[in-house]
């Protein structure tokens, strides 16, 4: 972990530096170098900070406390990050209105039991540009609209909680554009809509590796997607229903597996979030043996690319009915 921790800071950090002191007078550089930063941050938010915030990167409190900050170093916020991971899609995992990864903008739908729209039929064509567009919008609006929304959920709520975490939020935000854009287009001897879309290049990068390593867990063919009874109770006892509502993919890969935080392994993280992804791999063949004995659903893809087509498939499905 420290040694990942050391090279997905250094992916990130060290392109910007070289950027933000004037170093890069070629447009090619300048977007090698975004792009390459854009690798970092991805694998800082799915190797660092996501193990951060669930606890599970440190037995100390402390260490895991201050990486994840690294998740504002990025531009995104922890607190809201928290609340929207760690409480709501752990605990509601695929339940319609209440997961809020799969409650995204009207003209996607992941859920078969959110509302269908005519433009939904094309949503496994246009999906990928907006997977690359999410964490521009992480950085920008989306936290935002999401800590007002949770705070009239209950959440935020002690003692000047919610004034105190948006002003630490807007104070991150303008430290993450003043050194990652505003230093770049004054430093940067090139025109200043390239260094713009360079860093829109760089997000865009990011968002889409973070969505399909995401998305692919959970909107998939074969996927259950509970509803609760009138009385706001689902069936299954919780640990049964992560795994109805969870796929792995290309388990054997040990390369993505480190690349991507261990998130391969999607069903081990959400039965032990409070264990460090780097043990998942040993994990896996055990909780398999367990759901074979009890006649539970274990759900696997072989490859990554293979868990891609068929979340393709499942937004086509999606989108017709």
């Amino acid at each position: 972990m420290k040694v990942k921790t050391v090279v997905m800071l250094g992916l990130y950090f060290i392109p910007l530096i070289l950027i933000g002191i004037g170093l890069v007078t070629n447009v090619y550089l300048l977007f090698g170098l975004y792009l390459t930063s854009g690798v970092g941050m991805a694998g800082i938010g799915m190797g660092v900070m996501h193990d951060a915030i669930h606890g599970s990167y440190s037995g100390n409190k402390k260490v895991n406390r201050y990486l994840g900050y690294t998740m504002n170093l990025i531009g995104a916020n922890a607190a809201v990050w928290k609340v929207q991971h760690n409480v709501l899609h752990h605990t509601y995992t695929n339940i319609d209105q209440a997961d809020d990864d799969i409650n995204p903008p009207f003209f996607l739908r992941f859920s078969p039991h959110a509302r269908r729209h005519w433009v939904h039929r094309f949503q496994h064509l246009y999906v990928w540009f907006f997977y690359g567009l999410s964490t521009i919008s992480w950085v920008t609006a989306k936290d935002f609209v999401r800590m007002n929304r949770y705070r009239r959920m209950g959440f935020f709520k002690g003692e000047n909680e919610y004034r105190n975490e948006l002003i630490e939020m807007i104070g991150w935000k303008l430290f993450y554009y003043c050194y990652a854009l505003i230093l770049p287009i004054i430093m940067v001897p090139l025109a200043w809509w390239l260094v713009v879309l360079a860093f829109i290049s760089m997000h865009f990068l990011t968002g889409t590796l973070m969505s399909l390593v995401f998305q692919t867990a959970h909107v998939m063919p074969g996927i259950e997607f509970p509803l609760p009874d009138d009385k706001g109770r689902i069936d299954n006892e919780w640990a049964i229903h992560q795994l109805a509502t969870t796929t792995n993919y290309s388990p054997n890969s040990r390369y993505l597996s480190w690349l991507i935080g261990g998130l391969n392994f999607q069903i081990e993280h959400h039965l032990f979030p409070d264990v460090c992804h780097i043990h998942y791999k040993k994990l896996s063949p055990i909780v398999a043996e367990t759901a074979r004995e009890y006649g539970i659903p274990y759900n696997i893809k072989k490859t990554f690319l293979g868990a891609i087509w068929d979340h393709g498939k499942m937004l086509n499905q999606l989108g017709k009915k």
